[in-house]
């Protein structure tokens, strides 16, 4: 299915609502993420995987924290 989508102009970006049945066809809510790939032939869309969105929080700040013994380490 080909479904055009009209860009807004949202402060000083550009946006494009989804329609409701492509939310649902996403599984996707107010709360979620979506993932935007770019593929050889355009984008793809996808919902966001909460538990791995969360597992590189929690990476991004230990790797702040502990740097130095994380490189000691990868050597």
């Amino acid at each position: 299915m080909v479904r055009q989508l009209k860009l807004q102009k949202l402060g000083r970006s550009l946006g494009v609502v989804l329609p409701q049945a492509e939310l649902a066809r996403l599984a996707a809510t107010d709360e979620d993420f979506i993932t935007l790939t770019v593929a050889p032939d355009g984008v793809r869309l996808t919902r966001a995987n909460r538990e791995f969105t969360r597992s590189m929080a929690t990476f991004a700040s230990l790797d702040r924290r502990y740097r130095n013994a994380l490189r000691d380490l990868a050597q």
